[in-house]
């Protein structure tokens, strides 16, 4: 095994039902975690607390009697070192994109699991992860196979795919899971388990942030694998590595999901667009994807006319949007300048 070390990150929000059977399969990792960093974005449901009696309960006097029930990590514990916990309790809600910023600036680890707190992972997820990264030093961001947890013959995300209207999609979301046994490159990697290196995350970080936080949430995944793939880095599927996620919504249907929320979705992907997509490419990515944008807004006018005051973010934003799209622009440019 190397010496590199990994922390994992987690936002919770809501997530008590989740949160403990998480942190306990990255506990019961085969790879030494050196940090598990739990941010809090004002949970009134008692997340925090869980974590924090979690904690005291695993580094307590009598171990053995609070892992009752939990043999693998029992037998485990003598043979190997187990990760500290930091929780960051923010006093309001500030997203998912704005935490994870949080708790990457609150470590130092030469890789970074962003994990939401309702997936759990194999024990091996890890170090396979790290093992593929380590072989191909321009693999920036990896994933393995999410299945649902629900049904595990079921496909979640074997990473991200982006078409040419711009519009991304988790690779074989719903599909059986045993269609999906080759591993190797992909567009981006779902923001749910993903495994990112330190090096990309300072590469390609703008302003210090890595995730935007002006997406708040939703996204913010896509963003990171674009702006990557534009800076001459790797996304990686392994086909292996194994996590189960809940993943309510998408299963349960849009309209299950607050107006707040579906605004955000819908907006963030022309943000996205707007920073991202070089001049060069622009006009024809509108070409393409006007059929889609017709189709979309005539029956977002007519079922969701609502979602239309999105734009408000939008235009409130766009200095920050404009000197970001600068600064990606001239730095793929400049990338450029060097490979010729």
């Amino acid at each position: 095994m190397n010496n590199k070390t990994v922390s994992v990150h987690i936002v919770t929000y809501n997530s008590a039902d989740d949160i403990i059977d998480c942190i306990e399969a990255v506990m019961a990792q085969d790879y030494l975690v050196k940090k598990i960093v739990v941010v809090d974005n004002a949970s009134t449901d008692g997340s925090a607390d869980k974590v924090r009696t979690f904690y005291h309960q695993f580094n307590s006097d009598s171990p053995a009697a609070f892992l009752v029930g939990h043999e693998a990590m029992n037998s485990a514990r003598e043979i190997k070192q187990y990760p500290t916990i930091d929780l960051l309790e923010n006093e309001l809600n500030t997203g998912f994109a704005p935490a994870h910023n949080q708790a990457i600036s609150a470590t130092n680890t030469d890789y970074v699991l962003v994990l939401n707190p309702d997936l759990t992972l194999a024990p091996d997820y890890i170090s396979r992860l790290i093992t593929q990264m380590e072989n191909n030093p321009q693999i920036g961001s990896a994933t393995g196979k999410l299945l649902l947890k629900a049904d595990h013959g079921l496909v979640d995300s074997t990473g991200l795919r982006m078409n040419r209207a711009r519009r991304a999609f988790d690779r074989g979301a719903g599909e059986p899971a045993d269609q999906w046994t080759q591993s190797g490159p992909v567009f981006g990697v779902s923001g749910a388990a993903a495994m990112y290196s330190r090096r990309m995350i300072n590469d390609i970080s703008v302003d210090g942030e890595f995730f935007d936080a002006d997406f708040f949430a939703y996204k913010e995944d896509v963003d990171v694998a674009w702006r990557a793939e534009l800076f001459g880095w790797q996304g990686y599927y392994d086909a292996e590595a194994i996590g189960y996620h809940e993943r309510g919504w998408k299963t349960s249907g849009r309209n299950t999901k607050p107006l707040f929320i579906r605004r955000i979705s819908y907006i963030n992907r022309y943000k996205m667009i707007y920073k991202n997509e070089p001049t060069r490419t622009m006009l024809k990515t509108i070409f393409v994807s006007l059929p889609y944008e017709i189709a979309a807004h005539g029956y977002m006018l007519l079922r969701e006319p609502q979602l239309i005051t999105a734009w408000k973010s939008f235009f409130t934003q766009l200095p920050a949007l404009k000197k970001k799209r600068e600064y990606i622009q001239a730095a793929i440019k400049e990338r450029k300048k060097h490979k010729s």
